[in-house]
């Protein structure tokens, strides 16, 4: 087929790539996206949207249950476990649809099929109508990643799953093995736990959300466990023995093999960049444990080609890859005001009961750096509208440098905290000092005015506690 020449074409419509084409065409570039599945990628479809739909039943089953504490009355509680499914599925699919309106209405060339790069400049395309060959000045690879698999322990998509599963369950679990307490881990188990199964997590490393500063992930844990969850940290899944109906999981702890047998797995122990099958080794693009290595601009080092989202490595979150993919827009239409991405200016999100949210340095992290740190927490129990809600359990901790007043991070754990955050990820990038925080006002009755009060208790002007 004739060559189609653009001056943009980006793999992958993801919510790294279609923000990329959205912005690029706003910038009067001519655009096309290459997309092997579905348009928004895994986020929208497999991932982000469709667990938020789900752990919003399974949030909304659990104060059911709590109808009393509310002077309310509610008899026969149960679920649909097919019903949350599709409410889920049709929520990623009105979303989707949503993204090809953006597509038509950008004038955006969409190509469905799968996308090499032929050569500088140069993309080929396998179609079902055969093969399309793009020519294009840039090139953005916003291909995602997978879930990552352990030897032994492959999904079956019967009694091990990958999140793809666990999204569209074959059956609800009665004893179930999360392998991973990351966000997806932690997830999973927060929404199968709560609608009934009887869960246990494990995680190789020494406390669950590892990443997550590690006050808060005690403070997690410990609701965790009260919710009825059995936590294994410093743990390892050595192996997985599969029968009819039944998992034997041999898992090491304290030097010591132990087996537990469960009726179903979910393996979420990390993500795997999706590079394969796309050329670039014959470009000499560098790839590091299965990611591209870019500069802090995304660019490969290969003219013209540059690499967004989480086949860029960490951290692996859809609002890091959308912002990527404005910055990479602005850099190849030469116009906007590109900068890079600070890792440590993204909001960290995790869905589960307690919610848990974060941005900047963890207090362990500021002192590795050598700052001289004030700390301050406030928590859900003394706030007003935490206790009207009854959602007391919680806290709000922010660590500011000693010397200059720069708020070096946030963590918080409890209800809603993950619309919180956004406060203080604008502060952190208007370089907010204390007193700007503590000058603020907070309306009340808000959960909002804990993030003032742990400012206070920073420097000792707490009011509430």
């Amino acid at each position: 087929m004739a060559a189609k020449s653009f001056d943009m074409v980006v793999i992958g419509a993801g919510p790294g790539g279609y923000v990329a084409a959205i912005r690029g065409a706003q910038l009067g570039l001519n655009v096309a996206v290459v997309e092997r599945e579905h348009l928004g990628g895994i986020c929208l479809n497999w991932g982000c949207i469709p667990t938020k739909a789900m752990l919003r039943s399974s949030e909304v089953f659990h104060l059911m249950h709590r109808a009393k504490e509310f002077g309310l009355k509610a008899t026969g509680i149960d679920y649909d476990l097919d019903a949350v499914v599709k409410r889920s599925r049709q929520v990623a699919g009105q979303l989707s649809g949503g993204i090809g309106h953006l597509m038509k209405k950008n004038k955006i060339t969409v190509i469905m099929g799968e996308a090499r790069i032929a050569g500088k400049g140069k993309v080929s395309v396998k179609t079902e109508g055969g093969t399309e060959e793009l020519s294009a000045k840039a090139i953005i690879l916003a291909t995602g990643a997978r879930a990552r698999e352990l030897p032994g322990l492959e999904a079956d998509g019967d009694l091990v799953w990958t999140y793809k599963t666990a999204l569209t369950p074959p059956r609800m679990p009665k004893k179930l093995l999360v392998i991973g307490s990351g966000a997806i881990g932690i997830e999973f188990a927060s929404f199968y736990n709560t609608l009934g199964a009887d869960t246990t997590v494990v995680e190789v490393m020494d406390r669950v959300l590892p990443v997550e500063d590690a006050e808060i992930s005690a403070f997690a844990k410990k609701s965790f466990v009260k919710q009825g969850m059995k936590i294994m940290e410093k743990a390892m899944v050595k192996k997985l023995d599969r029968a009819k109906d039944k998992v034997t999981a041999h898992i090491e702890t304290g030097g010591k093999v132990e087996t537990h047998e469960f009726d179903t797995v979910i393996s979420a122990v990390g993500i795997v960049g999706n590079v394969e099958g796309l050329g670039l080794e014959e470009l000499g693009v560098k790839i590091d444990r299965s990611h591209v290595v870019t500069d802090p601009y995304c660019r490969t080092g290969v003219e013209g080609l540059y690499a967004i989202g989480d086949i860029a490595g960490a951290p692996w979150l859809a609002h890091k890859a959308s912002h990527e993919g404005v910055m990479v827009a602005e850099l190849v239409a030469g116009k906007g005001n590109p900068h890079p991405i600070k890792p440590e200016e993204i909001a960290g999100c995790t869905y589960c009961h307690p919610q848990v949210a974060s941005v900047g340095y963890t207090e362990a992290k500021a002192k590795e750096l050598g700052f001289d740190i004030k700390v301050g927490r406030f928590p859900f129990i003394g706030n007003g509208k935490a206790i009207a809600l009854g959602e007391t359990e919680g806290m709000v901790k922010t660590i500011f440098d000693a010397k200059t007043g720069e708020l070096l991070g946030a963590h918080m754990v409890g209800a809603e905290v993950t619309e919180m955050i956004q406060g203080y990820v604008v502060g952190r990038k208007l370089e907010t000092t204390e007193a700007d925080l503590m000058e603020t006002v907070f309306p009340h009755p808000t959960l909002s005015e804990m993030m003032h009060e742990s400012v206070l208790d920073a420097y000792d002007k707490v009011i509430h506690m």
